[in-house]
C-alpha cells in the first residue's frame, strides 16, 4: 500500500503561501498590489505589522507570527521565511534589540525604532482585513482542509479504484476553478 500520510503532508505544505485565504493581504484578489510590487508590498507588511506588536510588548518570532493570524482570523500568517530575516535587518538597523533566553531570541524595540513603530500601529497591517475578508478566509480554509480531509480518508481506506475516482474529481475541480478565473478575466 502507498504512504498516503507522506503524500498528504507533501501536498499540504503546497498549500504553505504565507497567507492563508481567498487573496493576499493586500487585498487585490489576483495578487497585484496598488502600485505596488507584490513582494515589496508583503515584505512591508511584515515589517510593520512586526514593528506594531513590538510597541505592545516584546516577543519571540513564533509569537508574532501567531499574533498576526490570530489578528486577521487566520487569513494572514507570515512564515518564519519572511518574519526571522525581518527581525535581523531591524535588528541592523538598530529599531529593534534582541534578548536570548531559554534558546530563544525576545525582540524589542529600541529608543530608534519607536518612531517607525508606533506609524506602523497606528496603520497596522491587520486593520486591512475587513470582517468579510477575514470570513471568506476562514471558509476557503476551511473548505481546502476538509477536502485534504477527505483525500487522507480515502488514501487510508479507499481502493484504488477510489482513489482515482478522488484525482478525477479534483482534476475536473481544478479545471472548474481555472474557469472561474478565465471568466473573471473577461470580465475586467
Amino acid at each position: 500500500m502507498r504512504d498516503f500520510r507522506n503524500m498528504h503532508e507533501e501536498r499540504m505544505r503546497g498549500f504553505g503561501f504565507g497567507w492563508r485565504g481567498p487573496f493576499p493581504p493586500h487585498g487585490h484578489p489576483h495578487g497585484r498590489g496598488r502600485g505596488r510590487g507584490r513582494e515589496r508590498s508583503r515584505r512591508g507588511n511584515v515589517r510593520a505589522a512586526i514593528l506594531a506588536l513590538l510597541t505592545e510588548r516584546p516577543m519571540h518570532g513564533y509569537e508574532m507570527i501567531k499574533e498576526i493570524d490570530t489578528r486577521t482570523g487566520g487569513v494572514w500568517s507570515p512564515s518564519p521565511g519572511s518574519v526571522y530575516p525581518t527581525l535581523q535587518l531591524l535588528e541592523d538597523e538598530g529599531l529593534i534589540t534582541s534578548e536570548e533566553s531559554n534558546g530563544r531570541k525576545r525582540f524589542t524595540l529600541t529608543e530608534a525604532g519607536q518612531p517607525e513603530a508606533t506609524a506602523a500601529a497606528a496603520d497596522a497591517p491587520w486593520n486591512e482585513f475587513s470582517e468579510e475578508t477575514v470570513t471568506s478566509g476562514q471558509d476557503t480554509r476551511e473548505a481546502i482542509f476538509g477536502i485534504m480531509n477527505a483525500l487522507r480518508q480515502i488514501g487510508f481506506e479507499g481502493s484504488p479504484e477510489q482513489w482515482q475516482q478522488a484525482v478525477a474529481v479534483l482534476q475536473e475541480t481544478k479545471r472548474k476553478l481555472y474557469g472561474i478565473l478565465a471568466s473573471a478575466d473577461t470580465d475586467d
